[in-house]
């Protein structure tokens, strides 16, 4: 009935009565009518549709109102995010209802849909977003108050005594929120205490807490890795194919532990490439709908953090019996592919096995054979491997720039801590040789699974980017003109092609790796989706994630789809059905969860990145100044570390362009934009507020 409905609204020009939609749907009975009023409240309630004053229905898209998700600010006000809709909706701290970050809401837009910086009202909460938050409590007459992490939460947590879990002064607090006491204030319950705020690693887990991220396993999950065996049974062996004698080996970070891929390679008789992507079987160990794989599916993915990892799954599975550890038996899911010296697939083939790495071998090892010719002990029989995968690897690379694949060369910091989690260094991630085979081959592999599965039209869960909206691409282009950077080719092509010409026209430019970075913020979000609308950045028009099951809960996903439908045949009706309705949630679910963990990695090396800083005040540093905005211009060492230097604090009055995002002093007459290089001094660091503020010492 709710389909109906809003197949009839979305037909309609203008709002119906629920008499027009009756006669619309032909519908007369009696229990027709109470069925169809029952599920227009429902659609109401779920805000799919709105119901006006004038007992009129329609699209709530249609109508003056929105759902979006609440991003408040610390002074009271706030934006909605809405789908669709170009710029975020501002909500003064009069109409915010009560409303806090990070709720789902519906917001009332009071001022005209079109124009450049609309504003609204909170009409209703929808959802939000957790009940549970994270702060510091401190007791005064036995009563707990808690001051929370997140200041954008404008709100104060009294807590009784017999509700703190005997909780003292300082400790870092999960708190559940109760009844609201006012606008500012709400009663709350403690339900776990993370530690004292002076403890190292309680900082990281606050924050953890504070995404919902889970840091226990559950008994049940526990009971249930104690009854799985920790090396591969004889009876697994059957129905597999045996790659044992198959040179495959592993390349990962120095302190991986969670192996998911290894890989093979030879050349064939014919001159073609055969490569071999062997894949932990994580899902022959992860039933579904068991405690193990529930948890996994809540978790998501697993959540890397400075001095630690926070693994889907357990790490008797992550380091152990799925991780494909070298000199030992693992079962494998194997997709072996040969690709002509163009790089174009001529066949494949996707098989359960069971393989044997040889060596699990390092980045930094791997590079130092393919870019400095050196051999490390231990490496010597694998030499003429490498130097063939690099090969292979190039022509994949070379192949992908050919059809429009886009690099954006974004930089990513490393920072490394001591035994008490303090930052001792700040270095840039390098990004070699063996980095990139690798992800030319996984990205290989993805394609090679996800159109298999496609053609067969089944349902299936893709990894998709979208194409950038045009106004996006539009205004990129008006602030680089800004720039004296004048592009050829129409604003209107934003194919995958326009944009590698965009970043190459731009790589000699002072200020590319600025550039470079709000180009990438000028694109969509990757997602998980049950549709195959493409994967824009890669330039694919198939993908999915195959290859990091330990890691990645879509990635078991496929694993069990493939087992499903290619080993064990499984393909009647049924099974088609179930799945259609189940990776609807798989999908959204992943996205929410991939959101929550890469926002957690930021605030962490954000706030591990400001304690670094706190060591360095009164020190001058070189950067390059990333963005300007009418409060202050940030500048971005060569560290990758990022401060503000506040207009309040620079000496002149400065005339701000939003156009050029420049700064122009009045008396001096300096100008700061993008892209300038200058000396800044840390004047002040914050690690409880995660901000490092800088003053221009002269411009370079």
């Amino acid at each position: 009935m709710k389909e109906e409905i809003i197949r009839v609204l979305k037909k309609s020009d203008g709002a119906l009565s629920i008499y027009d939609i009756k006669d619309e749907l032909e519908l007369n009975e009696v229990s027709e009518l109470e069925e169809l009023s029952t599920a227009l409240r429902e659609l109401e309630d779920e805000c799919i549709i709105y119901h006006s004053n004038k007992d009129k229905y329609m699209l709530l898209e249609n109508s003056h109102l929105r759902k979006g998700i609440l991003r408040a600010n610390k002074k009271g006000f706030g934006f909605v995010q809405i789908d669709n809709m170009q710029e975020d909706v501002y909500v003064s701290a009069d109409n915010m209802n009560t409303a806090l970050n990070d709720d789902i809401v519906l917001v009332e837009i009071t001022t005209k849909l079109n124009i450049a910086k609309p504003e609204g009202r909170i009409l209703k909460i929808i959802k939000r977003d957790t009940k549970n938050y994270v702060g510091e409590i401190n007791f005064k007459n036995d009563k707990g108050i808690v001051v929370l992490d997140d200041k954008k939460l404008n709100i104060e947590i009294e807590v009784k005594k017999e509700d703190s879990m005997n909780a003292v002064d300082g400790h870092k607090v999960v708190i559940e929120l109760g009844k609201r006491i006012n606008n500012h204030k709400y009663y709350g319950k403690v339900i776990e205490i993370i530690g004292h705020k002076n403890d190292p690693g309680v900082d990281i887990l606050s924050i953890v807490h504070k995404y919902n991220i889970n840091t226990k396993f559950p008994d049940d999950v526990c009971e249930e890795v104690k009854e799985i065996p920790m090396e591969v049974l004889e009876e697994e062996y059957r129905g597999r194919k045996d790659l044992r004698d198959v040179e495959i080996f592993t390349i990962d970070g120095d302190d991986t532990k969670d192996i998911d891929d290894a890989i093979s390679v030879k050349k064939l008789s014919n001159g073609h490439y055969e490569l071999g992507v062997h894949i932990a079987d994580v899902s022959h160990y992860v039933t579904e709908g068991s405690p193990l794989d529930n948890e996994a599916m809540e978790r998501g993915t697993s959540v890397y953090l400075v001095d630690r990892v926070i693994p889907m799954l357990p790490h008797e599975l992550s380091n152990g019996i799925c991780s494909l550890n070298p000199n030992v038996d693992r079962l494998a899911i194997s997709c072996v592919m040969e690709f002509d010296s163009n790089g174009k697939q001529i066949d494949y083939d996707i098989f359960p096995s069971v393989i044997k790495s040889r060596i699990q071998m390092t980045y930094k090892k791997v590079n130092s054979i393919l870019e400095d010719n050196e051999i490390p002990n231990g490496y010597e029989p694998y030499e003429k491997s490498l130097r063939l995968m690099k090969e292979l690897a190039d022509i994949l690379r070379k192949e992908k720039i050919k059809r429009g694949y886009i690099d954006f060369e974004v930089d990513e910091a490393k920072i490394l801590v001591d035994e008490n989690c303090v930052p001792t260094k700040i270095v840039k991630r390098y990004r070699g040789a063996g980095e990139n085979l690798i992800e030319d081959f996984m990205i290989a592999a993805n394609e090679c699974v996800a159109t298999h599965i496609y053609f067969m039209n089944l349902p299936f869960i893709y990894r998709v980017h979208e194409v950038p909206k045009e106004e996006k691409i539009r205004n990129y282009l008006s602030f680089i003109a800004t720039l004296g950077y004048q592009t050829p080719g129409d604003i209107k092509d934003t194919s995958p092609k326009t944009i590698q010409k965009l970043i190459k026209f731009l790589e000699d430019k002072k200020e590319f790796k600025i550039l470079s970075s709000l180009l990438l913020r000028s694109m969509q979000k990757a997602v998980y989706k049950p549709e195959n609308l493409g994967h824009y950045g890669l330039a694919s028009k198939c993908y999915t994630h195959f290859t990091s099951p330990i890691r990645r809960y879509p990635d078991t996903t496929v694993h069990r789809l493939l087992r499903t439908y290619l080993f064990d045949k499984k393909l009647d009706t049924k099974t088609i059905r179930y799945w259609e309705e189940k990776l609807v949630f798989v999908a959204e679910h992943s996205s929410s969860r991939e959101r929550a963990s890469v926002d957690c990695e930021r605030e962490v090396e954000d706030m591990k990145m400001a304690e670094y800083m706190e060591q360095h005040i009164g020190e001058e540093f070189e950067g390059m100044i990333s963005t300007v905005t009418s409060f202050g211009m940030f500048v971005e060492l060569d560290n990758l570390v990022e401060g503000l230097v506040p207009i309040k604090d620079m000496n002149d009055f400065f005339h701000y362009d939003e156009e050029r995002m420049s700064l122009t002093g009045e008396r001096s007459h300096i100008k700061y934009t993008i892209g300038d290089r200058v000396v800044v001094k840390c004047v002040r660091a914050s690690k409880e507020e995660k901000l490092i503020d800088f003053e221009v010492v002269r411009k370079l």
